[in-house]
C-alpha cells in the first residue's frame, strides 16, 4: 500500500504525487488558495481569501505606518518609511547606489560584484530577475515535456521497427534458395537499366532508413521549441509592460491622493485660523461696546440731577 501524506492546509491525506512540490498542498487547496502577488511589495504569497490582496508583512506595516508611497528607485508602492522601500534600502546599504536595469531601464538594479549572481551575465532589477527566471522555468518545463513525448514516440517507432524486422527475417528464412536466385537477376537488370540511363545509384536512397523519421521529428520539435520560446518572451515582455504601467498608474493615483489630502488639510488649517481671528476680533468689539455703554450711563444721570 502506497504511503499517504497530509496536506498542509486541509490536513487530509493524499498520495505524494497529488501534493504540490513546494508547500505540499492538494489540488483543492491550490485552487482555493492560489499563489498571488502582493499589491504593494509584489512578492508572491498564498492567498487566504479572495479579498486578501496584500501579504502579511505589508498588512502589518500598513497598520503601523499607513498606506505606503512609491519607492524612488524601483517605483514599487512599498515605501512605508521614507521614500525608499525596505528591499532597496537594504540593497543600497549592502551594495551601494543602484544602477540602470538592462531590461526595464530603471535605476533600480544593484551590482553584487559577483557574475555568478547575475542572470545570464545581465544586471537586472528584482522584478525583472523574477520575470526572467519565471520564463526560463516555463521554457524548461515545456522542453522537458516535449522531449519526454518525443522519446516515447521514438521508442515506439524503434520497437515497431524491431518487431517488423524480426518478422521479416523469420519470413525470409522460409524462402527457398531458388526464389532468391530468381530475384537476383531481376535486381541486377534493374540496376543495369539505371546505370544505362546515366542516373547515379546511391545506397542511402536504396535503403529505407528508420532514423530519417527521427531526424525529421527532432527538427520539427526544435522549431516548435524555438517558436514557443519566442512567444513566451513576447508575452513576458507584454506582462512586464502592463505591470509597469499599472505600477505607474497606482503611483500617480497615490500621488494625487496625497496632494489632495495635503490641500484639504491646508484649507482646513487656514479656515480654522481665519475663524479664530474673527472670533478674537468679535470678542474685542464686544468689549469695546460694553465699555462705551458703561461710559454713557453716568453722563446721562449727571445731566438729569444738575437743575
Amino acid at each position: 500500500m502506497a504511503a499517504l501524506y497530509a496536506c498542509t492546509k486541509c490536513h487530509q491525506r493524499f498520495p505524494f504525487e497529488a501534493l504540490s512540490q513546494g508547500q505540499q498542498l492538494c489540488k483543492e487547496c491550490r485552487i482555493a488558495h492560489p499563489i498571488v502577488k502582493c499589491t504593494y511589495c509584489r512578492t508572491e504569497f498564498q492567498q487566504e481569501s479572495k479579498t486578501n490582496t496584500i501579504c502579511k508583512k505589508c498588512a502589518q506595516n500598513v497598520k503601523l505606518y499607513g498606506t505606503p508611497k512609491p519607492c524612488q528607485y524601483c517605483n514599487i508602492i512599498a515605501a512605508f518609511i521614507g521614500n525608499k522601500c525596505q528591499r532597496c534600502t537594504n540593497s543600497e546599504k549592502k551594495y551601494g547606489p543602484p544602477h540602470s536595469c538592462e531590461q526595464c531601464k530603471q535605476q533600480c538594479a544593484f551590482d553584487r560584484k559577483d557574475d555568478r549572481k547575475k542572470v545570464d551575465g545581465k544586471l537586472l532589477c528584482w522584478l525583472c530577475t523574477l520575470s526572467y527566471k519565471r520564463v526560463l522555468q516555463k521554457t524548461k518545463e515545456q522542453c522537458k515535456h516535449l522531449s519526454s513525448s518525443s522519446r516515447g514516440s521514438l521508442q515506439e517507432k524503434e520497437q515497431f521497427s524491431r518487431l517488423s524486422s524480426g518478422s521479416h527475417y523469420n519470413s525470409q528464412k522460409t524462402l527457398s534458395t531458388s526464389s532468391i536466385q530468381n530475384e537476383i537477376p531481376k535486381k541486377k537488370a534493374k540496376f543495369d537499366a539505371i546505370s544505362a540511363n546515366g542516373d547515379s545509384f546511391s545506397p542511402d536512397l536504396a535503403l529505407d532508413s528508420p532514423g530519417t523519421d527521427h531526424f525529421v521529428i527532432i527538427a520539427q520539435l526544435k522549431e516548435e521549441v524555438a517558436t514557443l520560446k519566442k512567444m513566451l518572451h513576447q508575452k513576458d515582455q507584454m506582462i512586464l509592460e502592463k505591470e509597469k504601467k499599472i505600477t505607474e498608474l497606482k503611483a500617480d493615483l497615490q500621488y494625487q491622493e496625497s496632494q489632495m489630502r495635503a490641500k484639504m488639510n491646508q484649507m482646513e488649517k487656514t479656515h480654522k485660523e481665519v475663524m479664530e481671528q474673527l472670533q478674537a476680533k468679535n470678542r474685542e468689539l464686544l468689549k469695546q461696546a460694553a465699555a462705551l455703554s458703561k461710559g454713557k450711563k453716568p453722563e446721562k444721570s449727571g445731566a438729569i440731577t444738575s437743575p
